[in-house]
């Protein structure tokens, strides 16, 4: 079975590497690393190109995570039923990996929050409204997109136990539950690491606010 995992991780890290900011900001002729963050995610493509670019990166960023878990429910529902819960969030992790730290930018990509947007998407959509309306109920209040996407991978993870423990993912084993568990706690560490200069950044009390009028800042 650990090779099945294996598998669901490099489907996901490959399409994670689809850099669907980096590929907007050159159809328009401008590096995205080279602007705000440097970052290749929807947060610094929306800063520096506009509502338009972040909307776009956001669907194609939560769009290889959702490509890579349909492709992995179809290929083992059948013959992995208990399993493939399981197999769906390695696949899901692959493709955060692969947005996070693709090898053709030496490493240095977004902070998956877009993509692990698909996996909420893709992997189980109860999860959602409370995600997005903690997102957005954050946002709105601090102006602080980075507080609400570390909002976003916490709520994430709580709604992962609870769901589990009232029984609605139907794994074969409770190690596959608890191993389930483990992969939501990695995706939430993961993210938070990520933010890592802008929690310092709102600790010192300069981390940029949200703006549709402000281009080129860094998260």
């Amino acid at each position: 079975m650990i090779t099945l995992r294996i598998i669901s991780i490099v489907i996901g890290y490959a399409l994670g590497l689809f850099p669907t900011g980096y590929i907007f900001g050159k159809a328009n002729h401008i590096d995205i690393r080279e602007h705000g963050s440097g970052n290749v995610g929807m947060t610094n493509a929306l800063r520096t190109l506009g509502l338009k670019a972040g909307a776009i990166t956001f669907i194609g960023d939560a769009g290889k995570a959702i490509i890579a878990i349909l492709i992995i429910y179809l290929a083992f529902r059948e013959s992995q039923p208990g399993m493939v819960k399981d197999l769906q969030l390695y696949a899901g992790l692959g493709a955060v990996l692969g947005h996070n730290f693709p090898f053709y930018f030496k490493f240095k990509g977004g902070k998956g929050i877009a993509c692990t947007a698909g996996v909420l998407i893709a992997f189980f959509p109860p999860m959602i409204p409370v995600c997005i309306g903690l997102f957005f109920v954050i946002v709105i209040i601090t102006r602080y997109v980075s507080v609400g996407s570390m909002a976003i991978l916490i709520s994430f993870f709580v709604q992962l136990i609870i769901y589990g423990q009232l029984g609605f993912f139907h794994v074969e084993y409770d190690s596959l539950l608890i191993e389930m568990y483990i992969l939501g706690a990695i995706f939430m560490i993961l993210g938070i690491a990520r933010h890592k200069a802008n929690i310092i950044r709102l600790k010192n009390g300069t981390e940029n606010k949200f703006s549709l009028h402000k281009k080129d800042k860094g998260e």
